[in-house]
């Protein structure tokens, strides 16, 4: 009695099918997190040792969700094919080519589930190889952070899309030949004019690819470098495949094509040894010779005392129109950024304090009005 109720046909299929579709997909479902945990873990065993330093939830967290959608796949594939009906109807006809006669074709809504089905399969495992590509950076970013090898942390960023790049470009053909059957040797060859467009159109990609190879090849630069192309300045952040970006000093993203980074003047200020201060003070017109000679030889006195300043030069500049001006001139070695601050505000108070120690007093704009003597 049982084995008759499960042989009964509704729509084209057994109850026994109906049944053993449910249960592949609930089973599926209740098992899919499980499975690729379980899955994560047995290949984080080949990079146990290339990742000591990484928790290895690093790597499932990374894994899981292509996991779980190629088990998903996997299971509404097998579910499915345990109904006939409707994957045997025919959806629609198409004309095959063989030995120069066109066969008409039929097509069922099977064989179309199956090429979808392969085409979502070839998607999930090209992205979890696309996730190992991401894991493996992690750790050879975590590797590069602890040297004190600046380049590294340039290098491996622009690796990582250039390999994600390859195994896009894999794929992309993967997929054509897999699941469109299309040759791709022939459909490279037989491009033509079409060919000659795309390749104009990738010209300016291709441009930005060689100057990214140029600058891993001169270094110009290295991240962390604070530097200034065609008046844009900011630090070094990442160099890409296509692009570096910058974060200029008011945290601004500025995004610059590897291209203008080579061509355009190039300013790398990190690897400058000084930096460079120069600017006047106006004092008013009161102030004496004597005082102003005392004046110069004081700053320059305390400028020549700091061990971080050198080529100092303190000379009495011009004659403004509310001020004696003196120029002060020295350089700063180049140290962290907010250290040099430091020491030119140490400069500018000690500045103050000498000009009124001596009996001047900064000077501003003003007039004075002269008035006409009465006969």
């Amino acid at each position: 009695m049982d084995n008759q109720f499960f042989e009964q046909v509704i729509w084209g299929n057994t109850v026994k099918a109906y049944c053993l579709f449910g249960g592949i997909i609930l089973l599926g479902l209740i098992l899919k997190r499980f499975v690729s945990r379980r899955l994560s873990q047995l290949l984080f065993r080949l990079f146990k040792k290339f990742a000591e330093e990484v928790k290895i939830d690093t790597f499932i967290a990374l894994l899981l969700k292509p996991f779980e959608f190629f088990i998903t796949l996997a299971t509404l594939y097998l579910a499915i094919n345990q109904l006939k009906h409707p994957l045997e109807v025919v959806v629609f006809h198409f004309n095959k080519q063989v030995n120069n006669v066109k066969i008409l074709q039929p097509f069922t809504l099977g064989e179309l589930l199956d090429k979808t089905f392969l085409f979502l399969i070839i998607l999930s495992f090209f992205w979890i190889i696309l996730r190992i590509i991401d894991f493996v950076a992690h750790v050879f970013t975590y590797k590069a952070i602890k040297s004190e090898n600046k380049a590294d942390d340039q290098l491996v960023p622009f690796l990582k899309e250039l390999f994600k790049f390859v195994i896009y470009f894999i794929g992309f053909f993967v997929l054509l030949g897999y699941v469109f059957e299309v040759n791709a040797l022939s459909l490279i060859t037989g491009l033509g004019i079409g060919g000659i467009a795309i390749a104009l159109a990738a010209k300016e990609t291709l441009e930005n690819l060689i100057a990214s190879f140029t600058i891993f090849i001169d270094k110009p630069f290295t991240v962390g470098d604070l530097v200034k192309v065609d008046g844009v300045e900011g630090t070094i952040e990442k160099v890409g495949f296509r692009s570096t970006v910058l974060r200029s000093t008011d945290k601004t993203t500025i995004i610059i094509p590897n291209r203008a980074m080579i061509d355009g003047v190039l300013e790398n200020m990190t690897r400058r040894n000084f930096r460079r201060v120069k600017f006047n003070i106006g004092i008013t017109y009161e102030t004496d010779s004597e005082m102003i000679k005392k004046i110069i030889a004081e700053i320059g006195s305390f400028l020549a005392q700091n061990t971080q300043i050198t080529d100092t030069s303190v000379t009495f500049d011009s004659f403004a129109d509310s001020a004696l001006n003196i120029q002060i001139l020295y350089l700063v070695e180049n140290i962290e950024y907010n250290n040099y601050l430091k020491i030119k505000e140490e400069v500018n108070f000690k500045i103050i304090e000498i000009v009124g120690k001596n009996g001047s007093e900064f000077a501003y704009p003003t007039q004075r009005t002269v008035g006409e003597k009465k006969s």
